[in-house]
């Protein structure tokens, strides 16, 4: 007789408290500042003890970085962004504009959710050197990314004759920063659909024959 697996009620009620814990330090790094913020402001808006919030993240700066490494997922999920669904299927398109059109959608998605908080990573690594020590110097992270997503695109049968994948990965890299996106969104009130339609044309125009 085959073994029904009932589901863990424990790790789903760590796996509910760890995302209370950070989505309520999302919104108080936000409105506040990293430094600001304190782990009992961040227990009182998640409604546990402030011993929990210790028990699971250790300390402040292990708790940012799960924000800011949630933010970048979408969940709190191991699974890195080339291995995302979206990410994989955008690559898979027959063509570049096809591929452009998806992959400037998922990206809007993400930086939606990591772009308000691009800031307070430079403030708070600025003044915390454990913090600036998470994200050691290096290659971004950001643009391994777009240089995955420039390889795939390049070689598609509607791309400009002679783009190089590092012109490619430049321009994506370049016209889907965070900064270039707060500077619309945020400080210039472009909806986010405004930006991705814009995001979109521009790409396009730049590294596919006959855009649509």
């Amino acid at each position: 007789m085959d073994t029904v697996k009932r589901p863990d009620k424990r790790a789903e009620r760590s796996r509910r408290t760890r995302e209370k814990v950070v989505e309520a330090a999302r919104e108080l790094f936000v409105a506040q500042g990293y430094g600001a913020t304190s782990l009992q402001e961040v227990a009182d808006r998640a409604g546990v003890a402030v011993q929990t919030v210790y028990f699971v993240f250790g300390n402040k700066r292990t708790l940012f970085k799960d924000v800011v490494d949630t933010s970048i997922a979408g969940d709190t999920e191991p699974v890195a962004t080339m291995d995302r669904e979206w990410f994989r299927a955008a690559c898979a398109e027959p063509t570049a504009a096809g591929q452009l059109r998806a992959h400037v959608h998922g990206t809007r998605e993400i930086l939606g959710r990591v772009a308000p908080i691009m800031p307070l990573i430079a403030a708070a690594a600025a003044t915390d050197p454990e913090i600036a020590a998470q994200w050691p110097d290096g290659p971004d992270p950001r643009y391994t990314v777009q240089y995955a997503a420039a390889e795939a695109l390049v070689d598609k049968p509607d791309t400009r004759p002679g783009l190089s994948i590092e012109m490619a990965a430049d321009l994506l890299f370049g016209l889907l920063s965070p900064q270039l996106y707060l500077i619309f969104v945020r400080d210039r009130d472009w909806s986010p659909d405004t930006w991705e339609e814009w995001a979109r044309t521009a790409l396009t125009s730049q590294l596919c024959v006959n855009p649509d």
